[in-house]
């Protein structure tokens, strides 16, 4: 069910590079949700195209980040929360996650940069989707 969830966020995502969704679950139950796109009020990359520096689009906050900033700002505990991701977060934003205190991670996709040293520092699987 909840790989479903993540997926319909990702349409959501303002940045086709990677259009990514993200839930985030204490006890079984939703949290909050996000998906990677523009800060409020800033151009969106569906409507401007990319701001791309050193290879990486920095117009978009990534879903993981999105997340945290909703929680931070609406006082939500992320405290052994799990997360469920279309793709395996970025060296970034499992660094995010980690000091989160986000305890477990699954995702659905790769990521296009693989290496990743923080990944050790964390519970985390790939979710097999039955065809």
């Amino acid at each position: 069910m909840y790989t479903k969830i993540i997926q319909l966020l990702a349409e959501s995502s303002t940045c086709d590079r990677a259009r990514v969704g993200a839930l985030l679950l204490k006890h079984n139950r939703i949290v909050a949700t996000g998906y990677n796109g523009s800060l409020p009020g800033e151009s969106h990359c569906d409507d401007e195209g990319h701001l791309i520096v050193e290879g990486h689009c920095i117009r978009t906050i990534h879903a993981e980040a999105n997340i945290i900033c909703f929680c931070a700002k609406h006082g939500i505990k992320t405290n052994n929360c799990v997360l469920y991701v279309t793709h395996l977060p970025c060296q970034n934003c499992t660094k995010l996650l980690l000091q989160a205190g986000i305890k477990k991670i699954y995702y659905l996709n790769e990521y296009r940069i693989q290496d990743n040293p923080f990944m050790k520092n964390i519970n985390i699987e790939k979710i097999e989707v039955k065809k």
